[in-house]
């Protein structure tokens, strides 16, 4: 543990000692890990691992010393083992779709990557539900569960890249989450294996295990307390039709009213989503939706069961959309009319990137009533800080996807960006949300996790950590403020400014 510490906490004026250290600690991890790991499972060269040093979030980036590919249970277990004698960091990583820095590589600890984990082990029509290892795509099942009129109900808008290990890890949503249920709600059991590679389940295959709920706390903890290998998923009966309203609006105030007047009516769409008009721009000129480009924001409500209660459902929401103040509303016709209007929702991240050299996605959640004050501060804080945002939101539970324009060659600019997701984080939390809604912490919202929580509360999730994983070498240095960063990031609050994420120890 010496070299890891020494390493960690070398002065910045012995940079060649630090590299000599590295180096050494390097040889060290890969003759552990060839000794337990194929020729081909096992990759340390810069040139191989620079591929793994970011996720979606791409402004942060770090090498890990080295990145493992198991293809087995047993493989997963060796390498754990093997990192937990050397003191060595771990951290898992799926797809590499992430927002948060959730997955970025610990420059001393080793990368655990769950691509070859790819296989559907099994479907059960009867039971709906399907087995499946953590690197199987959110999509892959629903495409297996097909043939019995089946789908997995979580779907983000990454699902034709992201896996079922990731989306445990951040407790993935996506747009029809307001009827069916984020990942938590959509799964069973979880086996993995702890810090020290001794196998684990979380959960059963009945509706409840005996114990405590550990299957919750699992899910959402961005691999902080097991390595996730295997998952069993719910499945649900595709409905026999759905259709899809696309509702105009020229306030954005009425259009946030609007949604809470849908909830209030006791209708439970099977998606509800709000985009602003930046947005619409965006997705339009990409994907050719049919979107109004007049409207200052769009709404697109969903309603799927059978024939009788879509029409019914259909019909109520349309009222009252038509009371709130809709200038325009368009009902699906057919299925491919209804996947139209969703593939300028679906699309909205890659329109983004057609109008901006980098975008930011933020993630943060607030009461629905309070969705068109949220849209009216960051119309705000556009001119504070000097950027573009163009604006996608769940807007039924409330989750923001805030999405800052920006170029990442420009430090500056970068550094506006942060201040600009920083303040849209912690206005959330001022109007009775929270920091995150399913993207994580990881290491993007560190510093804001200390305007949520208490130095006290901090201790308490430290402490069901240290309870899985006593050295803390699971993704370390993610999600959970230290003590000292949040006090250095309060005095630059008294101070009326804040910390940009260099500016703070990141592990």
């Amino acid at each position: 543990m010496a070299l890891h510490w020494d390493l960690m906490n070398a002065p910045a004026d012995a940079p060649e000692a630090t590299a000599v250290q590295r180096a050494a600690r390097q040889a060290e991890v890969v003759r552990a890990l060839q000794a337990v790991l194929p020729a081909d499972a096992l990759l340390y060269t810069p040139e191989e691992t620079t591929p793994y040093e970011c996720d979606g979030l791409t402004a942060y980036r770090q090498r890990p010393l080295a990145v493992a590919l198991p293809e087995s249970d047993e493989q997963v277990q060796a390498v754990l083992r093997a990192c937990h004698a050397l003191d060595v960091p771990v951290v898992a990583r799926g797809a590499g779709t992430g927002l948060s820095g959730g997955a970025m590589p610990h420059p001393l600890g080793v990368t655990l990557s769950l691509a070859r984990f790819n296989r559907i082990l099994a479907i059960d029509p009867l039971a709906q539900t399907a087995v499946v290892q953590a690197g199987v795509r959110n999509l892959a099942i629903s495409e297996a569960a097909a043939p019995h009129g089946l789908y997995y109900a979580p779907d983000p808008s990454s699902q034709i890249a992201c896996t079922i290990g990731g989306n445990v890890a951040e407790n993935s949503g996506g747009v029809h989450c307001l009827k069916y249920g984020l990942t938590v709600h959509n799964i069973l059991q979880v086996r993995g294996y702890t810090v020290e590679g001794e196998p684990v389940t979380f959960g059963g295959t009945a509706l409840d295990s005996a114990g405590l709920d550990l299957l919750a706390l699992l899910i959402g903890s961005e691999g902080m307390l097991a390595v996730v290998t295997e998952v069993t998923v719910k499945l649900v009966p595709k409905p026999q039709l759905a259709r899809c309203i696309m509702a105009s609006f020229d306030d954005v105030r009425q259009a946030g009213d609007a949604v809470a007047a849908v909830i209030a009516a006791g209708i439970i769409p099977a998606g509800l989503e709000m985009m602003d008009k930046p947005m619409t721009a965006a997705v339009e000129d990409f994907v050719h939706a049919g979107y109004d480009l007049t409207a200052e924001a769009i709404l697109l409500c969903e309603s799927d069961g059978t024939p009788e209660e879509v029409e019914e459902e259909i019909g109520r929401m349309s009222e009252v959309l038509r009371r709130c103040g809709a200038t325009a509303i368009s009902v699906s016709r057919d299925e491919a009319e209804r996947l139209k209007f969703w593939s300028g929702r679906k699309n909205a991240f890659p329109a983004s990137g057609r109008i901006s050299p980098d975008y930011m996605c933020m993630d943060s959640t607030i009461p629905r009533k309070r969705l068109a004050d949220i849209l009216l501060a960051i119309a705000e804080m556009e001119k504070k800080y000097r950027l573009r945002c163009a604006n996608v939101f769940h807007a039924g539970d409330g989750n923001l996807h805030p999405l800052i324009l920006f170029d990442a060659n420009d430090p500056d600019q970068l550094h506006r960006c942060e201040l600009f997701g920083a303040d849209i984080l912690e206005t959330s939390v001022a109007m009775g949300g929270t920091v995150t809604g399913e993207h994580g912490v990881g290491v993007e919202k560190l510093n804001s996790m200390c305007v949520q929580f208490s130095p006290e509360e901090n201790e308490q999730m430290f402490a069901i950590k240290r309870a899985f994983d006593p050295k803390e070498l699971l993704n370390p240095g993610k999600v959970i403020p230290t003590l000292h960063r949040c006090a250095e990031y309060g005095k630059m609050l008294v101070r009326g400014g804040r910390l940009s994420h260099p500016d703070l120890p990141r592990f």
